[in-house]
């Protein structure tokens, strides 16, 4: 292993340096760096040239201009911008501005798209099969500045007019359960009998919910309480204990369902400590979460601890989960009304000169976060879900998986732990180039939502035809490539033991 990290390290940076010669000359040579200036008509015209002929050596040729910078980056500088800027602070604020841009959007398009993937590969040829397909292929195919621009409409504008007064019109009630019992009915299967009835109980309970929350005017002043924390939590337990032991037996059920109901009676003991936390108090919380899940997987658990274990803890962090969700909904108003009835921001990552505690800084954040990411998020989710899908199909297909089931595992065993790890290895290479390249940022939507990230430092070097912040873009960008494909073949290894390093 350390053999194989040692050459490809060797090899990757070798490729490297050929590769910032290519594009220190390729941005050099693409336009005139002073073609702004030679259109001045103001007396220190010349002046100005001199200087900026100076600070970016344009009395050199471009070889020798590449040496210098790279003998200043072995010294640990970036240079500055044609401006004067040092590029090394920039570079910190986009990677900064990137990183909360496109993380969260990656990350959970992953996990919903892998998720969705498979259910959709184990229902093939289902109605939920179908709708998933189509709408796989509908969000891969949206062009991102349309996304941008209707989430900016819609999402945002739209939405912002339509707080001051929530009122869910009867029409958008009939059609969001018309939908909701189609996917339930799709998602559940089954015969016709059982479709109709999950399509009944899914639209009867959508539509009860929906005119709850318009009579109610739940969107001006959201929050969960305390019922719908103990009621989700329980539920979020019976799942939890589902994917990790299954139902068969019980104790792991029953420290998982301890767990939902002691974090649900711990909302109301915290009280006022949450009326301005930190994130060091969270943090806290979610360590004493863990021991305390610890506790009870193993006071519950019996012959099964370590599935017990494993079923607290993820169902009291999804507990947590919840209950700050709650607070932070409560948040909600205060919010709007410090932004003047506009909560659902279209461009920046901040709002200018806001101050406020940790709840209205965070609305904050997650307001100006959310339409950029959830631009992303559609576009990967569908990459996702069609990969995992294809890549399931093709293993549960494999003389491994059926002698798994002549074993008498049950499904959930021979799924999770024989055919989806072996589907991993193509998914694998996907995610490694998606964690690359969202480091490098997401240059149309940031320009669409004015976020001054990784993209814009890139567009606006090649724009300006300034070399040095375009060659900072692409040390972070080309480096992170380099480290996530090894990462990848070391993962490889692990998924498949088959699969040696040499």
């Amino acid at each position: 292993m350390a053999v194989f990290i040692a050459r490809r390290l060797l090899v990757s940076f070798c490729v490297l340096l050929a590769a910032t010669f290519i594009v220190y000359t390729l941005t050099a040579l693409s336009g005139d760096p002073l073609e702004d200036l030679r259109q001045d008509q103001t007396p220190q015209r010349a002046q100005k040239i001199a200087e900026r002929t100076a600070l970016m050596r344009l009395d050199l040729p471009v070889p020798l201009r590449y040496l210098h910078w790279l003998s200043s980056l072995a010294r640990g500088d970036l240079g500055a911008t044609r401006t004067g800027q040092d590029v090394a602070t920039l570079l910190g604020q986009a990677v900064s501005a990137t990183l909360q841009l496109v993380i969260a959007a990656t990350v959970l398009a992953m996990i919903v798209g892998i998720i969705v993937g498979i259910v959709s590969a184990l229902r093939q040829y289902t109605g939920f099969d179908y709708a998933v397909t189509l709408g796989s292929f509908l969000f891969f195919s949206l062009p991102s500045f349309w996304v941008a621009v209707m989430l900016k409409q819609f999402a945002a504008i739209e939405f912002n007019n339509w707080l001051r007064d929530p009122r869910i019109p009867v029409l958008v009630v009939v059609c969001v359960t018309a939908v909701a019992g189609l996917a339930w009915s799709a998602i559940l299967g089954g015969d016709l009998k059982r479709r109709a009835m999950a399509f009944a109980v899914a639209a009867a309970s959508v539509a009860a919910i929906l005119t709850y929350l318009s009579a109610t005017r739940w969107f001006a002043d959201p929050g969960l309480g305390f019922g719908v924390i103990l009621v989700v939590s329980l539920a979020g337990a019976v799942g939890i204990t589902t994917l990790v032991s299954g139902l068969r037996t019980r104790d792991p059920l029953y420290a998982a369902v301890a767990a939902a109901v002691l974090g649900s009676l711990t909302s109301l003991a915290l009280g006022s400590a949450l009326d301005d936390p930190s994130w060091a108090l969270f943090g806290a919380l979610a360590l004493a979460t863990v021991a305390v899940g610890i506790g009870l997987g193993m006071a519950f658990g019996g012959m099964l601890r370590r599935q017990a274990i494993t079923a607290a803890v993820l169902t009291g962090l999804f507990t947590g989960g919840l209950i700050f969700l709650d607070r932070f909904f409560q948040a909600f108003e205060g919010y709007s009304q410090r932004v003047l009835g506009r909560p659902i921001s279209t461009i920046g990552a901040r709002t200018p000169n806001f101050t406020g505690d940790f709840w209205e800084l965070t609305w904050d954040a997650v307001s100006h976060i959310a339409l950029p990411s959830m631009a992303l998020l559609l576009i990967s989710f569908a990459t996702y879900t069609r990969y995992t899908r294809a890549s399931m199909l093709e293993v549960m297909n494999q003389d491994y998986v059926r002698t798994a089931r002549s074993k008498g595992l049950t499904e959930r065993s021979v799924v999770t732990r024989h055919a989806f790890r072996n589907a991993l290895i193509p998914i694998t290479t996907l995610m490694a180039f998606d964690f690359a390249g969202v480091v490098g940022g997401a240059i149309i939507t940031e320009n669409v939502f004015g976020w001054q990230g990784m993209g814009v430092l890139f567009r606006n070097g090649v724009m300006d035809v300034d070399p040095n912040p375009v060659m900072a873009f692409f040390l972070v960008s080309g480096t992170a490539i380099v480290v996530f494909n090894m990462i990848a073949d070391i993962a490889y290894a692990y998924l498949d033991p088959r699969i040696r390093l040499s």
